[in-house]
């Protein structure tokens, strides 16, 4: 593993990870924690709040050892469901990244009559430093050999809090089973490569069992600084494989483009002929030599330029936790950038199905065939309806919403699905967030949000029309390339409101939507929509830590726009 600290890139070793988590797992023992009365209410519950680096990793395997439960909160999480959370688990220790952290957690300590001792990471003036714990006292490490002796497979392994879109988090209650099968399962998946770039939150268990695939395969983790040095981090690491939501792929495209659209003569026009190209790739399919050879051409002169971006030593990026624009895997994949498009729940450790690096099991516009050991079948109103030893052991003290989340022993994943030429999985919506409209016909969002942003001019897009005789639209305008068009069409303005009031631009969105609107059938289409001025984002509580959209909260927030909708 490696991580930046003052600037330079830390290597650890696998004896370095190995000595250290053994010394931490001993100090926690010294300290009183285990696995308590082995039932998931009586186990220490120990939390994390910090961005991905070695020690996450270091603790969270320790803590496993001893048969405590880590409970890992996003740190962008707000001080509400963070409260909420070290109440319910009732959490005894924790863990955070640094200062800020620190003092978000001491805000509410009075409230936390579990609470026995916070650490941080990094040095931090009054908060113990994590290394004060590491012990290498004899008797704690036979003891350690005792604990981790007697863990069950069955045994629980970690609580993750969903955020969800609406009410208090869920704890789901994830086995030492549940992962490991999911890891195992996932393996022949893996593609080839030794060296990974991380920076996709390990709160949530995508980027948590793909760090144990990592080193089950002896890849190396390079630990990005942060979201916003990704592309930096990318040209220094030369990552051979990485793990992203679509949303964070979409921002690589948008860049691409933006680069692009700022070109002149010659270049300029190779630029968007590559593209176009790449927007007619199929896979599986033969193009004809002519195509051929001038996708070769294009991925000499215009895509090679984009895999250097990217580090130039890419084999795959692998996407989850929300559906991926089609449009975007087709290009990449063009590109020779491949884009492996899984899907799974936190409730299913998470793989249910992926596509595979080998083309002949990919297939775009679906999430892939299933992995190993996991089952699939669609429920009579379309739900996807999963199996196996991946599905979790319940929600944490609350046995209610358990029973409500399963059907004969199949997980209901609240997603509506399909199976292609019986091998290959593929996604319509979510069941949650379909709405009827007055007319009393069905309407999936997803699928025509993913098509409308499409659009070089729309950034991010969310459907209206529960109980409405129409559907409308809030739509987030991709302001760069809005105002590079409104610049050649001599607009003027010094505020997005303002710019966003100009007929002009009106009519520019008017037409766009319209354009879209014809790949739809009568009810789907979008008869009006509202320009909002801000994007949305996780701090500004629109977005969950997925960069999914929270619809309710949208909706509450922006209630007066979807008036005019329907005014």
């Amino acid at each position: 593993m490696a991580a930046k600290e003052d600037g330079i890139w830390k290597e650890y070793s696998l004896e370095e990870l190995s000595e250290t988590v053994n010394k931490l797992s001993a100090g926690l023992l010294k300290m009183g924690l285990g696995n308590g009365d082995n039932t998931p209410e009586g186990r220490d519950k120990i939390a994390v709040i910090a961005k991905n680096r070695p020690e996450w990793l270091m603790l969270d395997l320790a803590v496993q050892q001893i048969g405590a439960v880590l409970t890992p909160v996003y740190p962008t999480i707000s001080q509400s469901e963070l409260e909420f959370i070290l109440q319910d688990a009732q959490v005894k220790v924790i863990f955070v990244n640094d200062k800020k952290l620190a003092e978000k957690v001491n805000v509410m300590r009075a409230n936390l009559p579990d609470l026995q001792e916070i650490f941080s990471f990094d040095k931090t003036e009054n908060i113990k430093h994590w290394k004060d714990i590491l012990s290498e006292d004899a008797d704690c490490l036979l003891k350690l050999k005792q604990v981790s002796a007697q863990i069950q497979y069955e045994d629980l392994a970690t609580i993750i809090y969903t955020s969800g879109t609406t009410g208090k988090p869920k704890g789901v209650m994830l086995s030492h089973k549940n992962i490991v099968s999911n890891v195992i399962g996932s393996m022949p998946c893996f593609p080839p490569g030794n060296r990974a770039l991380s920076f996709l939150p390990m709160n949530h268990i995508f980027e948590r069992m793909v760090t144990y695939l990592y080193l089950y395969k002896g890849v190396s983790i390079f630990y990005a600084e942060s979201l916003d040095t990704i592309a930096e981090n990318l040209r220094e690491v030369k990552p051979n494989m990485f793990t992203t939501v679509p949303r964070l792929l979409e921002k690589v495209y948008e860049n691409i483009m933006l680069k692009g659209s700022e070109l002149t003569g010659l270049k300029r026009n190779l630029f968007y002929w590559a593209h176009s190209l790449a927007e007619k790739f199929e896979i599986n399919k033969r193009h004809g030599v002519f195509y051929n050879i001038q996708l070769r051409l294009a991925n000499k002169i215009i895509f090679s330029k984009w895999r250097e971006g990217l580090g130039n030593e890419l084999n795959a990026i692998i996407t989850g936790g929300a559906a991926c624009q089609v449009k975007l895997i087709r290009i990449f994949t063009a590109a020779k950038i491949v884009v492996m498009e899984g899907y799974g729940l936190t409730e299913t450790s998470p793989v249910i199905s992926v596509n595979r690096y080998d083309e002949e099991n990919r297939m775009f516009g679906t999430v892939g065939p299933l992995i190993n050991g996991v089952q699939v079948k669609i429920a009579a109103d379309g739900e996807i309806l999963c199996k196996g030893p991946n599905i979790m052991m319940g929600y944490y003290k609350r046995p209610d919403l358990t029973e409500e989340s399963m059907e004969d022993d199949w997980y209901k994943t609240g997603d509506i699905g399909m199976m292609i030429d019986n091998k290959f999985l593929k996604i319509t919506d979510r069941k949650k967030e379909m709405f009827k409209t007055s007319g009393g016909k069905y309407v999936a969002p997803i699928v025509v949000e993913l098509k409308l942003k499409e659009s070089p001019f729309i950034e991010n897009i969310m459907l209206v029309g529960e109980g409405e005789k129409y559907v409308g639209a809030l739509i987030i305008p991709s302001f760069n390339n809005l105002k590079d068009w409104a610049k050649g069409k001599n607009i003027t303005f010094t505020s997005n409101d303002e710019l966003l009031k100009d007929e002009k631009v009106k009519k520019l969105y008017k037409t766009e939507v319209e354009h879209y609107n014809t790949q739809f059938n009568h009810v789907e289409q979008i008869k009006k929509f509202e320009l909002l001025p801000q994007d949305w984002s996780i701090e500004t509580g629109e977005m969950t830590p997925k960069l999914s959209l929270k619809r309710k909260v949208i909706m509450e927030k922006y209630k007066d726009a979807v008036k005019r909708i329907y005014a």
